[in-house]
């Protein structure tokens, strides 16, 4: 079998096993997975996002799923409705108090594969995630991934993705490790 088909292999069962710890949460608090996963990202992202278009785009599934899933965090008041000024039909999400309280205990969901990280040392560390940064990056030049934020597609990164990044709004030099994959302050790079 060929490194790659090993290495995709492995990915797999990394997946498989965030899908299960994530399970486990969903059982427990009474939500769904993808409900915890927009959850969590409307309390870690910007509100200029946080909406059904972009949440179907991030989650790659349709909007009629998002919708229906956040109806259900609305009913149970985990996230409350930032309607536009301009147009009542247009809304951005927000979490309430007791969304950040659920938050707070979700935010520990894959613990054990975080433990099990801890166990690497630096540079092992540091080539994993060095890997993943590219693999993102590539996969959304192709039209796999959808949705990303990492620095290596910012309007503000500078550098050759190898060995020279520099972050034009923190008017800084990143080392490897301080690339980010979802980036708070990201604004896509034009194209042409």
């Amino acid at each position: 079998m060929k490194l790659e088909a090993k290495i995709l292999n492995g990915l797999e069962r990394l997946s498989e096993a965030l899908k299960s710890l994530l399970w486990e949460q969903a059982k427990l608090y009474g939500i769904s997975p993808i409900q915890i996963q927009i959850l969590l990202f409307v309390h870690n992202h910007k509100t200029e996002i946080c909406n059904v278009s972009y949440l179907a785009k991030e989650f790659n599934v349709t909007k009629a799923t998002v919708s229906d899933a956040v109806r259900i965090l609305l009913k149970k008041e985990f996230l409350e409705k930032d309607l536009s000024p301009t147009d009542n039909r247009r809304y951005n999400l927000i979490v309430t108090t007791g969304g950040k309280e659920l938050v707070q205990r979700l935010s520990t969901y894959a613990l054990p594969v975080s433990e099990e990280l801890a166990r690497f040392d630096e540079q092992e560390l540091s080539g994993i995630f060095d890997t993943l940064s590219k693999l993102i990056f590539q996969l959304n030049q192709r039209g796999v991934i959808q949705v990303q934020r990492t620095c290596f597609n910012c309007k503000y990164y500078q550098g050759d993705q190898k060995n020279s990044h520099y972050c034009k709004l923190l008017e800084s030099p990143l080392k490897q490790q301080e690339i980010r994959l979802d980036c708070g302050e990201f604004e896509e790079k034009a194209v042409g």
